[in-house]
């Protein structure tokens, strides 16, 4: 077939004879190559995005949890003040002075601090991590005079663990040293020489 030649009409818009359309390149082979390697390069994109967004999910996860960690030392800290409040000398089985036999067992702040929360929480207060720490008005001066006014402290610290790896980068030994603190304003000072109650 010969194609017909018009002078008037541009060159790009020639047309063979016979058909109404332009006639594709003979390189429909390579683009339908362009578009395989196109999906493989979105499924290699979608992974590595995968990797990053559950690293983020997990760090989430593991700051949501050292938040409720948190939140239960200061409920205990706040619970061994309260106690504290009203029986200050019960810091240690048989009081502060080693002569009150009514602070023992459940009747002493570490007692209250370690049991403000259900068992199965998040803080193991067995673990050594978990430390104790009550600041009386009299400091370490034996014997320990107190009074009503007076403010005491009870500090909370607990270890804890890391769930994301990456975090080694904020701390090597994959644990965070949380803190609590709470203080009380002494109301009493009670007798407690006598066991079983101090009155």
């Amino acid at each position: 077939m010969h194609s017909r030649f018009r002078p008037d009409q541009p060159l790009g818009r020639r047309r063979v004879a016979g058909r109404g359309r332009r006639q594709l390149p003979a390189g429909g082979a390579a683009a339908r190559q362009r578009q395989r390697a196109e999906r493989g390069q979105g499924l290699v994109e979608f992974s590595l995005s995968l990797v990053f967004l559950t690293v983020l999910l997990i760090s989430l996860l593991d700051l949501g949890r050292a938040y409720f960690t948190y939140l239960a030392l200061k409920d205990a800290a706040n619970e061994g003040a309260y106690y504290g409040s009203a029986y200050p000398q019960c810091v240690t089985d048989n009081g502060v002075d080693n002569d009150s036999p009514a602070c023992a067992g459940s009747n002493t702040i570490p007692y209250r601090v370690r049991n403000s929360a259900p068992r199965g929480g998040l803080v193991d207060w067995n673990d050594a991590a978990a430390q104790i720490t009550i600041d009386l008005p009299c400091g370490n001066s034996h014997p320990c005079v107190m009074k009503g006014g007076d403010v005491m402290t009870v500090t909370v610290a607990y270890g804890y663990r890391l769930l994301t790896p990456f975090a080694g980068i904020l701390s090597p030994s994959q644990s965070l040293t949380l803190t609590a603190r709470s203080a009380a304003v002494i109301v009493r000072v009670p007798n407690c020489t006598v066991a079983p109650t101090c009155k």
